[in-house]
């Protein structure tokens, strides 16, 4: 009796090791190629909820040296990696008492660098990962803008030191004529004045942020950003927490109702989802003309693809078109790791605003400059820099 008792242990021991190798290779195997079926929301949907960030620093455009090399080698990454972490960056200094010294105080702790990533441009379209050319007309409107911005610099310190935000001008110790001039256009970016809010740029404003959330390498938006994806039924908000409190919310509409009328601008634009088998497509249209993205504005149009590919990875692929801006459409990736919701604290409200004293600080500074100016002291604010860049050595990515 006894050695049937044991024959029948073994043979249910045997059974349940025999049913969890199925069940083992079945989640495996589902893991392995369609983990997303496991990550359903309780409604049916594909689930991508979570906080989401990029890991790694990849240039928005590929550097000309590395070519039609789409992915880096392991052995490129760690010298690029060796190399970056090398840079001074921001933390070195300029000369003291200088413009440029005073534009270096947000260091590399504003920026911090992040390992190299394996693809050598978020461009994947056109092929050599660089952005199309740019239309007759927009090239255009970026001269007459560029035109504007250096007038303005001309009497200054960056131009006669020949820096950066100068390059293309000339230094003229007399102010340009044009310095009450409105811009060509509605003003998103610094320029030297502050006349009024509008002079700053839109991070400076607490406007920061906009689609698609890919930029310049170095950018705050651009290193320090991460996404906080909710879903309901019917619905999906994603909350982007980026910088020093610029986060902005936008929301999906997912009933299939078409977009907003041409009339109704918004600053994230319309957003409009629909699920293409486990990838949500977001179109976006009825950007406003004050929002700007590589010279882009109320034209342009963005198709994303969020798609889910295991637990803890979520890709990103995003068309931008824009026929007044680029002579065709592009594509870019991005790769996304889920972050730990209970490590992690996102403010799901805008903080900078109510803190940001810097831009009242900055038009009362100019005030007081042309008060003490008008009675015949101190120096033209006009031939005060308040555009200038930060002295350091090139990111080893651009």
């Amino acid at each position: 009796m006894r050695d049937r008792f044991l024959r029948s242990t073994i043979t249910i021991a045997m059974a349940a090791a025999a049913v969890s190798a199925v069940i083992s290779m079945s989640i495996t195997g589902t893991s392995a190629q369609t983990p997303v079926r496991m990550l359903k929301t309780p409604w049916g949907e594909p689930d991508l909820q979570g906080i989401w960030t990029d890991e790694t620093d990849t240039p928005l455009q590929r550097s000309p040296k590395f070519a039609n090399q789409e992915f880096f080698t392991e052995a490129q990454r760690a010298e690029l990696d060796q190399q970056r972490s090398a840079l001074l960056g921001r933390d070195r200094r300029a000369e003291r008492g200088t413009v440029a010294d005073v534009a270096g105080a947000y260091n590399d702790v504003f920026t911090p660098k992040k390992r190299t990533g394996a693809r050598t441009s978020r461009i994947v379209d056109p092929p050599n990962g660089r952005l199309p050319s740019l239309t007759p007309g927009a090239q255009k409107i970026a001269a007459v803008e560029r035109e504007f911005r250096l007038a303005l610099l001309q009497a200054t310190e960056t131009c006669k030191t020949n820096e950066l935000p100068c390059q293309g001008g000339t230094y003229n110790p007399t102010p340009s004529p044009r310095f009450s001039d409105l811009p060509p256009r509605y003003n998103t970016a610094t320029i030297n004045r502050y006349d009024g809010p509008e002079d700053a740029s839109l991070a400076v404003r607490c406007l920061m942020g906009g689609l698609p959330e890919i930029g310049t390498l170095g950018a705050i938006a651009d290193r320090i950003s991460f996404r906080r994806i909710v879903q309901t039924p019917g619905g999906i908000s994603m909350f982007y927490d980026v910088g020093q409190g610029q986060g902005w919310q936008r929301n999906i509409v997912m009933d299939g109702s078409p977009h907003l009328p041409a009339n109704i601008r918004q600053w994230y634009g319309d957003s409009r989802g629909h699920w293409e088998g486990n990838t949500l497509v977001i179109d976006v249209t009825n950007f406003s003309p004050k929002t700007d993205f590589q010279g882009s504005r109320e034209n342009l149009h963005v198709i994303e693809r969020w798609t889910r590919t295991s637990p803890t990875t979520l890709d990103y692929a995003v068309t931008v078109e824009d026929p007044t801006v680029w002579l065709t459409p592009w594509t870019a990736k991005q790769d996304f790791i889920l972050q730990n919701n209970q490590e992690n604290r996102i403010y799901t409200e805008p903080r900078c605003i109510e803190g940001n004293y810097g831009l009242p600080g900055l038009l009362l500074g100019h005030r007081v400059e042309e008060q003490v100016f008008a009675k015949g002291q101190g120096v033209d604010p006009r031939t005060i820099s308040t555009v200038s860049a930060n002295d350091s050595a090139p990111d080893p990515l651009q």
